[in-house]
C-alpha cells in the first residue's frame, strides 16, 4: 500500500502543483466566455463549474480508467507510479490546453483549433481520424456496456443471436440520439450529477475498503515476482514500453478527451473555472485509474481460491487469462468481468452492484458526447447550420446507421470487437499528439515559447509510444522490436523539430471571435 499512497501523493500535490502552472501560463481572464457570447439554448449554453466538472469527468472517464488499468497492472507496481506522473505531467496538461485554447477561440472545435495552429493538411488529417475515433468510441462504448448489463446485471447470455441483447443495445442506442440531438443543458446536464454520483461512490469506495482492510500489494522496492504473479517477468518480457502505454490511456493520456474537453468549452461561464473544469477532472480520472489498478493486483494476490482472481497463461491465445473459482473450478473471465469481482469483493452484493452500475454508465456517458462532438465536428467542418432538431436530426442519422453497422459486424464476427478495441486503443493515443502540437505552437505563437516543453514533451513522448507500437503491430507493419524503437525515435524527432519551425514561423495569431 506505500507505492499505492506515494502515487496519490504524487497526484494530488503534483496536480496542484502542475495546474497552477497551467494557469500561470495560460493567464485566464474575465472575458465573455463562448457560453454568453454565442448562446443559442443548444449547445452554448451556460452552467456552473460543479456541473461542467461532472460532465467533463463523466465525459472522459469511459471504460477506459478501468479496463485498461486491469491490464495495465500486470506490468507491476510500477503501473502505481505511472499513472499519477503520467497524468499531472501529460493527460491533465493536454486536458487543460486544449479546453482552454477552445474556449478562448470561441467554442471552436478540436478540428478547427488543430487547423488555426498547424495547417490545412494537418487540418484534413486530423478531421477524418478524430471523425473515424469518435465513431469507433461511440460503437465501442454501446457493445460493451450492453454486454456488461446483458451478462452481469440480468444473466443473459449476450449472445448475438439473443433478442435480449439487441434490446439492450436498442435501450442504449435510443439514449445516444436522444442525448446527440437535444440540448445539452436538457439532457446531459440534468442526469450527470447522479451518475456522478455513483461513479464517485464505486472509486472511493473500493479505496476505502483496501485501505481499512489492507488489500496485499506488491510494493515498488520489494520483489515483484509473487507466488500469485510473476509481475517482473511480465514486466521484462511484454515491452514496457509502448505496450503499457497504449493499454492504460485514459487514467495517464487519451486524445479522446480533447474532443470533449472542446464540448464544454461551449458551457463554461468564465474562464477561471478552467482548471477545476479541464486539469482537476483529469487528475480524478487518474485516481479512479489508481484504484482499479490496485483493487485489480489486490484480487491477484488474493488468488482465486480467496475470492479474488487467479492468472494462468493460455497458451493458445499466448496471453495470460483472468480466473475465478466457481462451484470448484477454475472459469476464464474476461477483463470486464473482473470489474464485478472487484466490486463485489471489496463492496458487497448490494455496493458491489450499485458500483456495477456505475461501471455501465461510465462508458454510456462518453459514448453519447463522443456521437455529439461527431456531430458538431461535421457540422462545423462542412459549416452545416444546427440550429433545430430537423437539421440536427438529418446529420445525426446517418452517423447512426453507420455505428449499427459497425456495431453488428463486430458481435458476429467472432474476432469483431477485438479488431475494433484494437484499432481504438492505437487510434486513440494518436489523436493526442495534434492538440497537443496545436497547444505548444499556440504558446510559441503567443510569446509563451519557454513553457512550450509543457504540451510538447508528452507530444514527443507519444510520438515515440505510438510510432513504436504500429511499426510492430500486426495490425501496423510487424516490424521487429529494434527496428520498431528506432523508427519510433526517427518519427518522435521529427514531430518535435516540425512543432517547433511551425511555432517560430509565428505570424499573426487567429482572432477569438469573442472578446
Amino acid at each position: 500500500m506505500v507505492t499505492f499512497m506515494i502515487g496519490l501523493v504524487i497526484l494530488i500535490v503534483g496536480g496542484m502543483a502542475m495546474g497552477r502552472l497551467c494557469d500561470h501560463v495560460f493567464q485566464p481572464d474575465d472575458r465573455e466566455t463562448p457560453a454568453y457570447a454565442k448562446q443559442d439554448g443548444v449547445d452554448y449554453v451556460p452552467m456552473p463549474t460543479w456541473k461542467n466538472a461532472l460532465i467533463n469527468l463523466l465525459n472522459i472517464a469511459g471504460t477506459g480508467p478501468i479496463l485498461g488499468p486491469i491490464q495495465g497492472i500486470l506490468f507491476g507496481p510500477i503501473a502505481l507510479l505511472t499513472i499519477p506522473i503520467g497524468n499531472v505531467i501529460g493527460g491533465a496538461v493536454h486536458d487543460y490546453f486544449a479546453g482552454m485554447i477552445c474556449t478562448r477561440d470561441g467554442g471552436a472545435q478540436m478540428p478547427e483549433m488543430v487547423r488555426r495552429y498547424t495547417n490545412k493538411a494537418v487540418f484534413w488529417i486530423y478531421d477524418v481520424f478524430v471523425c473515424v475515433l469518435l465513431l469507433l468510441v461511440g460503437t465501442v462504448f454501446i457493445y460493451t456496456p450492453g454486454d456488461i448489463t446483458a451478462t452481469q446485471v440480468f444473466g443473459f447470455s449476450g449472445s448475438p443471436t439473443e433478442a435480449s441483447t439487441w434490446i439492450i443495445y436498442g435501450i442504449i442506442f435510443a439514449y445516444y440520439l436522444i442525448a446527440t440531438v437535444f440540448p445539452i443543458d436538457k439532457i446531459i446536464g440534468r442526469i450527470y450529477p447522479i451518475f456522478g454520483a455513483i461513479l464517485v461512490f464505486s472509486a472511493v469506495g473500493v479505496f476505502a475498503v483496501m485501505v481499512i482492510f489492507r488489500y496485499p500489494l506488491v510494493e515498488i522496492f520489494g520483489n515483484w515476482n509473487t507466488p500469485s504473479f510473476n509481475y517482473g517477468d511480465y514486466f521484462w518480457t511484454q515491452n514496457f514500453f509502448p505496450i503499457f502505454f497504449v493499454t492504460v490511456a485514459c487514467g495517464i493520456l487519451s486524445g479522446f478527451h480533447s474532443s470533449q474537453t472542446a464540448l464544454v468549452a461551449r458551457t463554461i461561464k468564465s474562464e477561471k473555472d478552467g482548471r477545476m473544469t479541464f486539469y482537476n477532472m483529469m487528475a480524478v480520472e487518474g485516481f479512479i485509474a489508481m484504484v482499479w489498478a490496485a483493487g485489480t493486483m489486490a484480487l491477484i494476490q488474493f488468488t482465486a481460491d480467496q475470492g479474488g482472481i487467479s492468472m494462468v497463461f493460455n497458451e493458445k491465445a499466448g496471453t495470460f487469462q483472468y480466473m475465478i473459482q466457481k462451484a470448484g473450478e477454475l472459469v476464464a473471465i474476461s477483463p470486464t468481468s473482473v470489474v464485478g469481482v472487484v466490486c463485489r469483493r471489496a463492496l458487497g452484493p448490494i455496493g458491489g452492484a450499485i458500483a456495477l452500475i456505475g461501471i455501465i454508465i461510465l462508458p454510456i456517458t462518453s459514448g453519447d458526447t463522443a456521437l455529439r462532438a461527431l456531430r458538431l465536428t461535421i457540422a462545423d467542418t462542412f459549416h452545416i447550420k444546427q440550429d433545430n432538431n430537423f437539421r440536427r436530426l438529418s446529420l445525426a442519422i446517418p452517423i447512426f446507421i453507420l455505428v449499427a453497422g459497425i456495431l453488428v459486424w463486430a458481435k458476429f464476427d467472432p474476432k469483431g470487437f477485438q479488431i475494433l478495441w484494437r484499432y481504438f486503443a492505437w487510434s486513440n493515443q494518436t489523436m493526442a499528439l495534434f492538440p497537443l502540437a496545436a497547444a505548444g505552437i499556440y504558446l510559441m505563437i503567443n510569446g509563451k515559447g519557454k513553457w512550450a516543453w509543457m504540451p510538447l514533451l508528452p507530444g514527443t513522448f507519444y510520438t515515440f509510444i505510438c510510432a513504436s507500437y504500429i511499426l510492430n503491430a500486426k495490425l501496423g507493419f510487424g516490424l521487429s522490436w529494434p527496428i520498431a524503437y528506432v523508427g519510433g525515435v526517427i518519427v518522435a524527432a521529427i514531430y518535435l523539430v516540425l512543432v517547433i519551425i511551425r511555432g517560430k514561423k509565428g505570424g499573426t495569431t487567429p482572432e477569438p471571435t469573442v472578446k
